[in-house]
Parts: C-alpha cells; sequence; structure tokens
C-alpha cells in the first residue's frame, strides 16, 4: 500500500492532514472508517489527509465527531483558514512552544511575544479598520497571541532573546498610556532570568545586518529553525545551508548592538519623556 509522507511544516492544510492521520492511526482506524463514519467519500478524506484538497469547516465538523475529538479539528480550521494569520505562521507558533531558545529581531513594532494586550489590541484594530482582517480574526489573533506569551511560564523555561531596532520603540501606537505600559513591559522583560534584550540603535547604520524581521528557534534537539515574513505569507526554513548565515548574521548584530543595560537605560529615557 502506497503511503504518502506528510510534511506538516510544509502548509497549513499539510499540518491539518498530518494531524488528522495521526489522530486516526491512534485511534487504529482506516481513512475508510472514519470517512463512513464522518458520512463522505474514502477519497476524499484521503485528500484532506494528504493535503491535496483543503479542508471545509464542515469536514472538520464532521471529523470532530467521527474522531470524538470535541471540536479540536474545527479550532485547526479556524487557525489555519479563519485567524487571520499568514500562511507558514502556525507552523512557526507550533515549533515556537516546543523551542529550547527563542531569538527575534524586528524592525519597526515590538515583537508579539513582548506586546502588552492594549499594544497587541491597537494593531489589530487598525487591520480591522483598513479591511484587511474581520473583527473576528482580530479576536482570534490576539487569542492565538495570548497562547503563545502563556507557553513560554512552561518549564523548563526556554531562553528568549529579543533585538529591537531603536524605531519599535520610537514608534507611538495607541497613544502615551499605551505605550508607557508597552515600555515598562519591555523592563520588566529584561529583568528576568530567562531572557535578553538589546537594542539596534539608529545609528548602526549599514551595520546592522538585518532589513526584515528574524525569528530564529533552537528545538531542543538543537535543531535550528528560521522564519520570516513576506507581506502575503510566512516561510519556515529547516535546511542548514540557509539557517545557519541568518545565525551567524543574529549574532553579528548582538555584538553591535547596546548592551543590555544601556538597552534598559534607553527605554527609561524615553519612558520618563513620554510621561506626562
Amino acid at each position: 500500500m502506497n503511503r504518502k509522507k506528510l510534511d506538516p511544516d510544509s502548509s497549513p492544510q499539510a499540518e491539518f492532514g498530518a494531524h488528522l492521520r495521526k489522530v486516526r492511526e491512534e485511534q487504529g482506524l482506516t481513512q475508510e472508517e472514519v470517512a463512513d463514519r464522518a458520512g463522505f467519500s474514502s477519497s476524499h478524506m484521503s485528500a484532506v489527509e494528504t493535503a491535496r484538497k483543503k479542508p471545509t469547516l464542515q469536514v472538520a465538523r464532521l471529523v470532530d465527531r467521527a474522531l470524538g475529538t470535541g471540536d479540536m479539528f474545527e479550532r485547526r480550521w479556524r487557525q489555519m483558514s479563519n485567524g487571520g494569520v499568514l500562511e507558514g505562521s502556525p507552523q512557526y507558533i507550533g515549533h515556537e512552544a516546543k523551542a529550547a531558545e527563542i531569538r527575534v529581531f524586528e524592525v519597526s513594532v515590538i515583537p508579539g511575544l513582548l506586546q502588552t494586550p492594549q499594544y497587541a489590541a491597537v494593531i489589530a484594530q487598525s487591520e480591522v479598520k483598513r479591511g484587511a482582517i474581520t473583527s473576528a480574526q482580530a479576536e482570534e489573533r490576539l487569542a492565538l497571541l495570548a497562547g503563545r506569551q502563556a507557553s513560554l511560564n512552561r518549564l523548563p523555561s526556554p531562553l528568549v532573546v529579543a533585538v529591537l531596532d531603536e524605531a519599535c520603540l520610537r514608534r507611538p501606537l495607541g497613544g502615551p498610556e499605551v505605550m508607557n505600559a508597552q515600555l515598562d513591559k519591555l523592563i520588566e522583560f529584561a529583568e528576568m532570568p530567562n531572557t535578553h534584550l538589546q537594542i539596534a540603535p539608529f545609528t548602526m547604520g549599514e551595520r546592522r545586518p538585518f532589513d526584515l524581521p528574524v525569528y530564529l528557534l533552537t528545538l531542543p534537539d538543537r535543531t535550528v529553525l528560521s522564519y520570516a515574513e513576506s507581506a502575503h505569507q510566512g516561510h519556515l526554513e529547516r535546511d542548514i545551508t540557509f539557517v545557519l548565515p541568518k545565525l551567524t548574521a543574529y549574532h553579528q548584530l548582538q555584538a553591535e548592538a547596546l548592551s543590555q543595560a544601556e538597552s534598559v537605560a534607553m527605554i527609561r529615557d524615553l519612558r520618563k519623556g513620554s510621561t506626562p
């Protein structure tokens, strides 16, 4: 029997199909048996499981009913299709939740893992006003972000390293109250035992090695992954040939950036300057 190898990192629907296969096999069921319980053809079941067809909300609900998984697959479908997140992002988030080390560089906004709820809400609502996402998608995005932040409380705690371009601090979002709370959050982050925060000042100029956000994950088995986003999709890279140069450049970025003490001092000065 031919068994198609699934790569859950290749697309959100591939991740859906891979998880469907995993749960089905754990229950000792064939594709035909699940399809019969769900009320659709085994060929459709196979197409969804192998990512040849994108699942619908109805299919996700029928699969949940057939496998007795509550709303597990419905929630996965909503995250994949209606969550207002970029393609590739769910795969990154899944690895982030297990990573031993997380390295982030951001160029214009505070990275999600360090955002206050108010700051995150301002960004989400701005996209709603532009018509980029719906209000429901904004709510789902904020819930997803809260889940990502909560996962950092796991034991053992991951090392989280964040280098922020100075623009992240100086770009006002939501007014003084929101920004003051966000700056306070950054200071609190820097004081945690498993974190490191640095600012890449404007004076770095051309010595800053990145012009776009960079995300690097070190998994428990020491595999290193990188993630990058364009305006329309995200891409998770695991080929060490492409990942290693980014890791090297990240270390160069840290060497050129302000120390954590200097970075916190800059944040405190900005905090004082923005206080009425």
